[in-house]
């Protein structure tokens, strides 16, 4: 007779499994997580009972479905619409970021649309939720309000309050009675999931829950969290600054290239809907070392200002110190500025940020920097109302940028007269100030950053002193 094999072992915290035993885990690198793995039943599934027919396609009804208003129109935006009947959507963020704020808005909007909503609260009391509920105006009698870590009882809310909204605040906090392991456990995450994404499709509910992150920022728990939901979006901000950001990793109902922009203040969250002059400071007068650079959150163009400092060193090894942005890129930058424009940096000690706590990643932004570097090394200004759009390359020439258009269309929109952009394909590089125009922008397209530094007067055609800038 065969020898049956033996159930092995597996990590109650990442699922991994191992043939022996093991004090670490080989994955997670949990001290005394790995604990034997109880073998699985063997037999074969019978056909059982349809719930209902298989229909075409084309009979199935829709009106169920339609989208409906959070009450928050940023949040929306990342959706695609709103909040679908039946979505389960995965809502995480690191702690302190303003989750349980923002869903707590969410809940009060949707109960003044007379809709009946069912928060469950397992990290907080249901008085501390009251306390945030009375200070960010969010009480209502359509909003229900239940503290509870047991799913049994929470399913029981549900069936008693039978709401279009349920949201769970954590998913790490709700514990099933009768299944292995603590609460925020791989096998207890399961099967609250599965209970509650069960729920959300056959009651039509609108169930969001909130799931803690990891120390490198990745979703808490097994990864099949996020194959069973619907929507997966991750809530994202500085402790030193009040813009959050909200962003789609996985949407079934709309595209996962939008995000949504909130400020996070005493009074609550609320929607911004023109993050723009958060990053861009208003100069009185023309500043050495700042130009603004256009970035592509998603499908939303948002400008940020870039800052640059070039002082005299005296050490042996310069300083390079940067803040929001990517410090790799910008010694590159320094080095295609000495290398083909002239500017030396070597001996100088480079202090380079951005406005109001903006994160650049994008190396569309390096044409920027490169402005910004350059006017700080030379003491002159850019022109007045320039912004800058570029990839470098180690060559020295400008690569073209994605979404070009709508880059423009934004910094014409806020009133910029003057932009810097790579040449497009079958168009000549401009050869003077004179060039194309979008709403009234004038916008100059150039081969290479020594070029775009020549144009905009910051260095000459022979790398020395710069002319005068009253002609832009």
């Amino acid at each position: 007779m065969a020898k049956s094999s033996s159930p092995g072992f597996r990590c109650s915290e990442c699922g991994w499994e191992t043939a022996k035993w093991v004090g670490r885990c080989g994955e997670c690198q949990a001290w005394g997580s790995v604990a034997e793995a109880a073998a699985a039943p063997a037999g074969r599934t019978a056909a059982s009972p349809v719930t209902r027919p298989a229909v075409p396609i084309a009979q199935v009804s829709v009106e169920d479905s339609r989208f409906r208003t959070s009450g928050v129109p940023e949040l929306d935006r990342v959706l695609g619409g709103g909040l679908v009947p039946g979505a389960a959507i995965l809502l995480a963020g690191e702690p302190g970021v303003g989750k349980s704020t923002l869903l707590l808005e969410v809940a009060a909007q949707t109960a003044r649309y007379q809709r009946r909503t069912l928060y469950v609260t397992g990290e907080e009391s249901a008085s501390q939720v009251r306390l945030r509920a009375d200070r960010t105006g969010g009480v209502h009698d359509e909003l229900y309000l239940a503290a509870e870590t047991d799913l049994g009882a929470v399913l029981t809310h549900i069936e008693q309050v039978r709401p279009t909204l349920l949201v769970v605040d954590s998913i790490q906090t709700i514990g099933a009675s009768g299944i292995d392991g603590v609460p925020g456990g791989v096998t207890q995450v399961k099967e609250v999931a599965a209970a509650l994404v069960r729920v959300a499709k056959t009651r039509n509910i609108t169930t969001v829950i909130v799931g803690h992150v990891t120390k490198d920022g990745s979703i808490a728990g097994p990864r099949v969290l996020e194959h069973v939901v619907d929507v997966v979006l991750h809530f994202e901000g500085d402790r030193e600054s009040r813009f959050r950001m909200v962003r789609a990793m996985k949407n079934r109902f709309g595209p996962v290239d939008e995000v949504g922009c909130f400020d996070l203040g005493a009074d609550g969250i609320t929607a911004v809907t023109d993050p723009t002059g958060l990053f861009v400071e208003s100069h009185h007068a023309q500043v050495p070392g700042t130009c603004v650079a256009v970035t592509m959150e998603g499908r939303r163009p948002l400008l940020a200002e870039v800052q640059a400092l070039v002082t005299h060193s005296s050490a042996e090894r310069p300083r390079r110190t940067t803040s929001g942005l990517d410090s790799s890129r910008i010694a590159m930058v320094m080095a295609v500025l000495q290398q083909h424009c002239g500017v030396h940096l070597h001996s100088k000690d480079v202090f380079a940020s951005t406005v109001g706590g903006a994160r650049i990643v994008e190396p569309a932004s390096d044409l920027a920097v490169a402005v910004a570097l350059t006017s700080a090394s030379r003491g002159v200004p850019a022109p007045r109302g320039v912004v800058a759009m570029g990839e470098i390359g180690l060559s020295g020439e400008l690569r073209r940028v994605r979404d070009l258009p709508l880059r423009l269309a934004e910094a014409a929109r806020l009133g910029f007269q003057l932009a810097v952009v790579p040449t497009e394909p079958g168009r000549p590089p401009a050869r003077s100030p004179e060039s194309w125009t979008v709403d009234g922008m004038r916008v100059l397209d150039v081969s290479d950053v020594h070029s775009a530094l020549r144009l905009l007067q910051l260095v000459t055609a022979e790398h020395g002193k710069p002319r005068s800038v009253e002609g832009l």
